[in-house]
């Protein structure tokens, strides 16, 4: 069974995120999203908050698991037998960094990283953007599944 893991923080996730997790979804008879967990980060949504939303949005792949996950990435996917993390690379800024975390990670476990080209419509999209765009009243609704827009829109009325 072929098997790859799409990692991030994904708070929340944004239509970037579900065009490579549906990408590789396509590749793959397995996809994992890790929902990494950050401590010394405070996260708009929990991680379970996270984790219904993905699940609910990447529904109708029919092959993605939502888990979360401390830790280095290399041993979820040693515990679950995954041999590739695919990442989304929306600029060569991202690839700078992104190349040094593959040459790690595959340095301590034999992991291949696989890199693909974010859809250009999401070039310049990441949850942090879509976060202060809507804290300021701009409209994000475009960037979003229409549920993750719904859960953005009342976690900032409540503050």
């Amino acid at each position: 069974m072929r098997r790859a893991v799409c990692p991030g923080s994904f708070d929340p996730i944004t239509n970037g995120h579900l065009d490579i997790i549906g990408r590789a979804s396509k590749l793959y008879d397995v996809v994992h999203v890790a929902v990494m967990i950050n401590q010394s980060k405070k996260g708009l949504f929990t991680v379970d908050e996270r984790i219904d939303l993905i699940r609910q949005v990447t529904g109708d792949f029919g092959n993605v698991q939502v888990e979360a996950f401390h830790g280095l990435l290399v041993d979820f996917c040693k515990q679950r037998d995954i041999p590739a993390i695919v990442k989304g690379l929306r600029a060569v800024s991202d690839f700078d960094y992104e190349l040094q975390m593959a040459q790690m990670n595959n340095g301590l476990s034999g992991v291949e990283t696989l890199f693909v080209p974010t859809n250009p419509t999401y070039s310049f999209l990441s949850s942090s953007l879509v976060k202060e765009v809507a804290a300021w009243g701009g409209d994000v609704s475009h960037l979003l599944p229409p549920l993750v827009h719904e859960a953005l829109t009342e976690r900032l009325s409540q503050q």
